[in-house]
């Protein structure tokens, strides 16, 4: 079987062979997806999910379950050699069937691909398990940084064609909202292509380049820190300038009569803070430029860029308004530094009141290392968004809003691929989930175009029944292990064990 030697898509060929009483015989018709691939023998279908297997179709990549020790799972059959250690069963608990590799419930009537019981804690437990095809989806990026990635609403470009959005900053952060299905099946087709493709490198843990408009250039990789416009990101603030003024001013007391800490958002000013008045220390004079929000905390000092804090400042001096002359003092020590600490300059006021640069005392060099210090790694987090409605519901049930109830009451748990989700409140089956959190591999794509993503409903085998489950279908756990004969790993490190 060649992977990359794909079926052809033409469907309504298809449908004028089945017409005119025809079929080939050597050709299998995949009802995996609307797209509907004739394969033929030893080509699989055009997402590389589907096969034909000498005639039959195939899903070609195994099933995945997940185990607390893979190695300690065994499997029986022809080659069973009656030792008993290895006859034991696997205890319930110890396996957990994910939906990545079971196919999916498409066309809708069909029920989930794998319907597993298992008894866990003396509960008959049944865990539904799908690969949803998603057009409704996309992907939430937050970016670690303090630097301008780009105006809020400016369109976020791969290859050239936009595939999502600026969106409203966070603290220390800049987020990105990709995706979705006005950009998958809204516009054109290359940028449907473009957009399924870079969702689906970014879900799996890729590494891709994007631009934005009257931004920057950035290279997004899940759990890694981000590059902007060439440079790899380090830090993440420590907190805004008024934060930072509040965590450090007990620890610039006697060390500096001013401190400015320069931020794109809140630029903060020592002596008229709120802490240094609380610490009794003296006014300085300095008055920085922007609009006052209360003391010592100013707005808009500069533009957004990607030099001190996130603004265009290369110079910090130049967002120093005046110095009042009744207030200030030659001799004056002023310090200026970022909310990361990567930038930081010493200056002395000369008997002209005009700051000078001078050697920074180590002891203020040490507590801007503090600053560096107390700022965690910048990283970028990729989280998955997506609505399971349509064919994953009726997969688990004849009457689909009852399976939406029993999870929004919180009796029916959903993860994706052994992961747990965040459930967005309100209509329907709305969830994120952070994609390091799933086995590598876990998401695939169908060229309608949509992303194919692993999604499991456990809950207890009463209450499935009670919603209209197909009760028929269900498999004993180790009934599926014995005949999918899947594969098996241990869940990626910090995910928490998937069973309730």
């Amino acid at each position: 079987m060649n992977p990359h030697t794909h079926a052809s898509t033409d469907a309504p060929a298809a449908s004028a062979l089945a017409a005119a009483g025809k079929t080939d015989p050597g050709i299998v018709t995949c009802d995996a997806c609307p797209v509907l691939c004739r394969i033929r023998a030893g080509q699989t279908g055009a997402c590389d999910r589907y096969g034909n297997v000498e005639g039959r179709l195939a899903r070609m990549d195994p099933l995945t379950v997940l185990a607390r020790n893979p190695e300690s799972v065994r499997f029986l059959g022809a080659g069973y050699d009656g030792d008993p250690l290895a006859a034991r069963p696997v205890a319930s608990r110890e396996v957990f069937v994910t939906a990545i590799g079971a196919g999916t419930t498409y066309p809708d009537y069909k029920p989930a691909p794998f319907i597993v019981g298992a008894e866990i804690d003396g509960v008959d437990m049944v865990t539904v398990v799908s690969e949803g095809i998603f057009s409704y989806c996309g992907l939430k990026v937050k970016i670690d940084t303090d630097r301008h990635l780009g105006p809020e609403c400016a369109p976020v470009r791969a290859a050239g064609e936009m595939i999502g959005h600026v969106t409203t900053a966070e603290y220390g952060s800049q987020m990105l909202s990709l995706g979705g299905v006005r950009h998958l099946t809204g516009g054109s087709k290359r940028e449907g292509v473009v957009t399924c493709e870079t969702l689906l490198a970014l879900a799996n843990g890729e590494a891709r380049d994007l631009t934005i408009d009257g931004g920057a250039a950035i290279t997004v990789k899940a759990g890694t820190a981000p590059i902007i416009d060439g440079a790899r990101e380090q830090r993440m603030r420590v907190g805004c300038g008024s934060a930072t003024i509040g965590i450090f001013a007990q620890q610039w007391q006697g060390l500096a009569d001013e401190v400015i800490v320069v931020d794109d958002h809140i630029t903060g000013v020592l002596t008229e803070h709120q802490a240094g008045r609380f610490l009794g220390l003296r006014p300085a004079g300095i008055r920085v430029r922007g609009r006052r929000s209360t003391p010592g905390r100013y707005f808009q000092v500069a533009s957004p860029g990607l030099a001190w804090g996130g603004t265009d400042v290369v110079d910090p001096l130049a967002i120093i308004e005046r110095i009042d002359p009744r207030l200030a003092w030659p001799g004056l020590r002023l310090l200026m530094v970022s909310t990361t600490g990567e930038h930081a300059a010493w200056f002395v006021l000369d008997p002209a009141l005009v700051p000078q640069i001078a050697p920074m005392p180590e002891a203020v060099a040490k507590i801007v290392a503090r600053i560096g210090e107390n700022c965690e790694p910048a990283l970028c987090s990729v989280l998955f968004m997506a609505g399971a409605g349509g064919s994953l519901r009726a997969g688990a049930t004849e009457n689909p809003v009852r399976l939406t109830e029993s999870i929004h009451r919180g009796e029916t748990r959903v993860t994706a691929g052994g992961a747990p989700v965040m459930l967005w409140p309100g209509g329907g089956i709305t969830y994120m989930v952070d994609v390091t959190l799933l086995p590598a591999g876990a998401f695939g794509a169908v060229p309608t175009p949509a992303l194919v993503a692993p999604i499991e409903f456990t809950l207890p085998r009463a209450l499935y029944a009670a919603i209209g489950g197909h009760m028929a279908r269900i498999r004993p756990l180790a009934e599926v292990l014995e005949t999918a004969r899947p594969r098996l790993i241990a869940p990626p490190a910090g995910v928490g064990w998937p069973w309730p």
